[in-house]
């Protein structure tokens, strides 16, 4: 089976607080992302997102509709977001096939009806990152690239968390119903990423973490800003982040991650702040 699925429920904030460590992580945590020769979807409850990875090494792969959707193919009634975090490959619809380079983007719109995943070289095969949203209108699908990026610098060296936000497929750079995404590049030395941290109660996240080196982790943070709990992560994991819990890390080593979110709201932002002196 090319497509794996797999399905969360909302979570409410006062049940949350009681969980253990390993209830935490069956429900935000989204472990195997990418596999090899397949596309691999969690369907989460928050603002019906989806999240998930595609590797395509000895063929070439599809991506057809599954039952949670009731829908004659994926794209009828959604939008997708792509990052690739491999090697060059190319994504193939009906009208166009688009060649995606590491940390190239491309946004699918609404009705698109073919999607398929090809890696160029096998021996270094692609890994495709897909969010995706439902959508109420149709727009033109389109390719950004980092140079596209409305790029923003954040932080600082003497805080451990100087980055840069790679703003890729934001409504200042293409037109979506309400998916956005990008990509946080820590600077050498820092850690820290999305601190001081917030929530934003119109919209829900996910974060994809990559290029972790191998014996390194990501201790990452979530919860209400007063109730906080951590899930230690690993290269290429994903996990959700609800409209009420913060969402910030820390890596033992430096790494970039993906985020993504969709809701009501596409101003970047609209955010209820909190600073490291409030949070517990």
């Amino acid at each position: 089976m090319t497509v794996k699925t797999d399905s969360r429920y909302a979570v409410h904030p006062e049940d949350f607080k009681k969980y253990d460590t390993q209830r935490i992580r069956d429900e935000f945590l989204v472990e195997n992302v990418m596999v090899e020769d397949q596309i691999s979807l969690t369907y989460s409850q928050y603002d019906r997102y989806i999240v998930g990875g595609a590797v395509p090494v000895k063929k070439m792969l599809e991506l057809d509709s599954f039952d949670d959707l009731k829908a004659d193919f994926f794209l009828q009634r959604r939008e997708m977001g792509i990052i690739n975090v491999g090697g060059a490959g190319k994504v193939i619809t009906e009208n166009e096939t688009f060649e995606i380079g590491f940390k190239d983007a491309l946004y699918l719109g609404r009705g698109t009806k073919k999607v398929v995943f090809e890696s160029n070289d096998k021996s270094t095969p692609a890994h495709f990152y897909i969010n995706s949203a439902p959508a109420h209108k149709e727009y033109p699908s389109k390719k950004v690239t980092l140079k596209d990026a409305n790029v923003l610098q954040k932080g600082s060296l003497e805080e451990s968390n100087a980055r840069q936000i790679n703003q890729l497929l934001i409504n200042e750079v293409v037109d979506t119903c309400q998916l956005q995404m990008g990509m946080t590049e820590l600077k050498e030395g820092s850690v820290w990423n999305t601190m001081p941290v917030h929530t934003h109660s119109r919209r829900m996240e996910a974060y994809f973490y990559f290029q972790v080196p191998e014996n390194q982790a990501i201790c990452h943070f979530m919860g209400q800003p007063d109730e906080t709990r951590h899930i230690w992560m690993h290269n290429e994991q994903a996990v959700l982040s609800p409209s009420w819990s913060i969402h910030s890390a820390a890596g033992t080593s430096n790494y970039i991650f993906i985020w993504g979110m969709a809701g009501e709201n596409l101003d970047y932002g609209d955010m209820d702040v909190r600073q490291p002196n409030e949070i517990r």
